[in-house]
Order: structure tokens, then sequence, then C-alpha cells
């Protein structure tokens, strides 16, 4: 999948004017890519235009628009779209009650390494976590971490060839699972492999 460039990207002024409209596409197709595992950890699986959508947001908060600070966007959010050979995800970690949020964020050290995705029988793929910063302490982990999958070529042939995949959490404090990912789903990671 392409990187974005500044090319790619619309003017203040521009954005302003179709805001309302990448917004509801973005939203419908972040629908796609949405998967809760349990209660309270999402998956939400980035690719070019969810990537694109947050760079104009940030850039319209911050009132961006000078080339340099454009550049730093880019930059920062750029790694975040899969590669073809790869899944790339921000996690979520969500509790109504922050004092609650806190005492699980506690209890979930290193929940990050302990997601899954696996394709029929394949091994179970583990995320590369945290490229950028380190998310957890010994004391307690981020409510948000951003996770790679690296995928094998025999992995992408049964995933095209309707393999199941499936998803979990296997940490102490936190473990669940999703038997069948939605085909939904399933369809729109298919086509970041492409």
């Amino acid at each position: 999948m392409d990187k974005l460039s500044r090319n790619d990207l619309f003017s203040l002024e521009k954005y302003t004017e179709m805001r309302s409209e990448m917004r509801a596409q973005a939203m419908t197709h972040k629908q796609d890519r949405r998967l809760p595992i349990g209660p309270n950890l999402t998956l939400y699986f980035e690719d070019r235009l969810t990537i694109q959508y947050q760079i104009q947001e940030m850039l319209r908060i911050e009132k961006i628009f000078e080339a340099e600070g454009i550049e730093e966007e880019l930059t920062a959010y750029n790694p975040l779209i899969p590669d073809g050979g790869n899944w790339k995800a921000t996690m979520m970690i969500e509790f109504d009650d922050s004092a609650e949020r806190a005492r699980q964020l506690a209890r979930m050290v290193n929940i990050e390494n302990s997601v899954w995705l696996r394709i029929n029988t394949c091994e179970p793929v583990r995320p590369v976590a945290d490229e950028d910063l380190e998310r957890t302490n010994q004391t307690k982990t981020s409510a948000v971490h951003f996770l790679r999958f690296e995928l094998t070529d025999e992995m992408i042939d049964k995933l095209k060839n309707r393999a199941i995949l499936s998803a979990g959490v296997d940490h102490e404090a936190y473990h669940y699972k999703v038997e069948q990912v939605p085909d939904n789903i399933r369809k729109a990671l298919i086509s970041d492999l492409d």
C-alpha cells in the first residue's frame, strides 16, 4: 500500500469544504476494520484511507498549513499504513469509569504482547508492538498501543483461499477469543494484502 505524500492531502480550505463527506466515508470504511476482542479491547486496523483521514483531522485541529508541519504529520502517521505483507492496528483498551480504567491498566501490563491473530492451523501471529515508543512500564500499560502483525506468504495464501481468521488475547488479566473474525472484516484485511 502506497504511503501518503503532501500531494495526497487537501488544503485546509478544501478539507473544510469536504470534511463532512470525508468523515462519513471514513466512518463507514472503519466499520469493516474494527474488531472487538472481549468487552474492553478493540483493534482498529489502519489503512491508507483511515490514516489520510487522521492526518487531515490533525492538520485541521492544529491549523497546520506549512510544508514542514505537514511533513512531520506524514512522518508520524505513514508508518501505520500496512506494507502489503502485514496488518497494522491501533489497539484501544476502553473502560468508561476512569478509576476502573486505572485499576485495569495496572493489571494489564504487557497486554500488547498477548494479542494474537491466527489463520486456520498456522501458528498464531503475535504483534510487534509500539515501535515508535514504549507505552508500558512496570506499574501500568497505556490505553492505546500500535501493533504490526507480520504474515508469511503461506498465511496470506491460506487467507485468500477462504481460511478462517481468529483473534484473541491471552493475558492473565484479560482473556478473550474471537473464534471467527466476521467476513466483512476479513475481506477488508485481505484487501490490505494486495
